[in-house]
C-alpha cells in the first residue's frame, strides 16, 4: 500500500485570522506588519493579493498601490491560540501529525483514511470542523502524495481552499509547469545558482548530470537536488508529541528603532536570556556554551565554552555580556543570544552547596508561577518597567510547540 501525505497549508493565515476576529477587515485590502514596528509586511489578504501587494513588501510601497489599505499589527498569541485549535483537529484525524511551522502540518493518514469513509470525505470533514471550529474566514489548502516533498508542492497548486493530489503519474505534468523555488529547500540563491548552469525547470535537472551537480553545489546538496527531480522524499512525518533532541537553544529580536540607550539594550539581552533559560529548564537540559551577536553601525560577536553548566537567565545574561564590550557600537539594531554544548540535567552532578539548591528551589517555584500564571508573571527587578519582547515566532511559538509536544 503506497502512502497517503497530506500537507495542510492556511490560506493568507496572518491576515485571515485578524479578518475572523475583526469584521472591519473583511473583503478589503489589508495587511499585516511586524509587531515591533518595523514596516515590513508579513502577511497580506487575499484582496490586498490581487492588487499586488504580497508579503515582504515595505508598507509604503503597498500605499503607494492602494493608499486606503488597512493595517494591523502582528498578535502571535492570537495566531498561536488558531494553530493550536487546528492541530487538535488535525490529530483526531491520525496520530501522525507533524507540525512543520504555525500555519501548515503533515499528516500521515496511510492507515487511518478508510476509517472516515475515505479520503475526500476525511478532508470535507476536517474543512468543515476548521470553518466551525475556528471560523468561516479561515481556510486550508491541501496537498496529497505520497511523500512529503510532493504533498507540499501539491498543496500550493489549488489556492485558497483547494485539494490537489500528485501521484507517481502526475510528477512530469506538475514539474513542467512550477518553478524550481516551488519545491521546499530551494529558495532564490540556489535557483540562481541552478540558472547559471542553464537548470531553469524541475525537469531540466532532472536531466542534469549527478557530478555537474556535485562540482557546483558538493556531494549532500547534489544528492538532495537530484531526489527533487525525480520527486524522491523518504522523510518520515515526524509526530509533535516527539520531542526532537535540541543541539542549541538561541533568541534573535530586532529592535523597533536604533537603540543608543546601552541599558535599554542590557534589558533586552537580559530578557532574551531569560526566555533561553526558560527554554533549557523546559526541556531538562543545562548548557555550557554561550554566545552573543549585537548588530548596529558594526557587527560584533563572540561565543566560549565553559567549565561548569547553566540554565539560569542572569547567568547566561553575565557570561554573555563578558564576551563582548558593548560600547564598540554607537547604536544596536538587531540582539542574536544563543547557547550549545547542551546535557541533560540528570547526567550533571549536583552542587555540594546549600546556596546553590537554595537557589535551584526558588527558580523551580518562578517557572511554576510563571507557568501557571503566564510568562513574566515573575520578572527580574531590573526588568521591572520594560516591555515584553516579542520575539516570535521563534521565541514564544518555538516554546509553545516544544511545550505542546512535551504536554503528549
Amino acid at each position: 500500500m503506497d502512502n497517503v501525505i497530506l500537507h495542510l497549508d492556511f490560506d493568507s493565515f496572518f491576515a485571515s485570522v485578524e479578518q475572523q476576529y475583526s469584521p472591519v477587515f473583511r473583503g478589503k485590502p489589508f495587511v499585516v506588519t511586524a509587531q515591533n514596528g518595523r514596516t515590513c509586511i508579513i502577511a497580506s489578504s487575499r484582496e490586498a493579493k490581487k492588487l499586488g501587494i504580497k508579503t515582504g513588501c515595505r508598507l509604503w510601497e503597498a500605499k503607494r498601490i492602494c493608499p486606503d489599505l488597512l493595517i494591523a499589527s502582528a498578535d502571535f498569541i492570537k495566531y498561536w491560540e488558531v494553530s493550536k485549535k487546528f492541530i487538535n483537529i488535525c490529530k483526531d484525524y491520525s496520530p501522525f501529525v507533524e507540525v512543520f511551522s504555525i500555519d501548515e502540518v503533515f499528516i500521515d493518514v496511510t492507515k487511518t483514511y478508510h476509517l472516515f469513509g475515505g479520503l475526500n470525505p476525511m478532508i470535507f470533514k476536517i474543512k468543515q470542523r476548521i470553518r466551525k471550529e475556528i471560523g468561516e474566514y479561515i481556510t486550508v489548502s491541501v496537498g496529497i502524495s505520497h511523500n512529503k516533498l510532493l504533498a507540499k508542492l501539491a498543496s500550493s497548486i489549488k489556492k485558497p481552499d483547494g485539494i490537489y493530489k500528485i501521484g507517481f503519474r502526475d510528477i512530469d505534468f506538475v514539474y513542467a509547469k512550477a518553478c524550481l523555488t516551488d519545491i521546499c529547500g530551494i529558495g532564490e540563491r540556489i535557483a540562481f545558482r541552478l540558472n547559471e548552469i542553464r537548470i531553469f525547470t524541475l525537469l531540466d535537472l532532472r536531466k542534469t548530470s549527478f557530478d555537474l551537480l556535485v562540482a557546483r553545489f558538493g556531494e549532500s546538496e547534489a544528492r538532495f537536488l537530484r531526489n527533487v527531480s525525480l520527486g524522491i522524499d523518504n522523510s518520515s512525518v515526524v509526530p509533535y508529541t516527539v520531542v526532537q533532541n535540541a543541539k542549541s537553544i538561541g533568541r534573535h529580536y530586532c529592535l523597533p528603532k536604533n537603540e543608543y540607550d546601552k541599558r535599554e539594550v542590557f534589558k533586552n539581552i537580559y530578557e532574551l536570556c531569560e526566555e533561553i533559560g526558560i527554554k533549557l529548564r523546559r526541556l531538562k537540559k543545562k548548557a555550557k556554551t554561550v554566545g552573543l551577536s549585537l548588530y548596529g553601525d558594526t557587527k560584533i560577536n563572540a561565543r566560549k565554552t565553559h567549565k561548569t553548566y547553566f540554565n539560569e537567565g542572569k547567568d547566561i545574561f553575565d557570561l554573555a555580556t563578558s564576551l563582548i564590550d558593548i560600547n564598540n557600537l554607537n547604536y544596536v539594531r538587531q540582539i542574536a543570544v544563543w547557547v550549545s554544548g547542551l546535557e541533560e540535567e540528570s547526567n550533571i552532578s549536583l552542587s555540594l552547596f546549600d546556596c546553590d539548591l537554595k537557589r535551584d528551589k526558588l527558580i523551580k517555584a518562578v517557572d511554576a508561577i510563571n507557568e501557571r500564571f503566564g510568562d513574566h508573571t515573575i520578572r527580574n527587578a531590573f526588568l521591572l518597567y520594560a516591555d515584553k519582547l516579542t520575539t516570535v515566532p521563534n521565541g514564544y511559538l518555538a516554546d509553545s510547540f516544544e511545550r505542546l509536544k512535551l504536554a503528549g
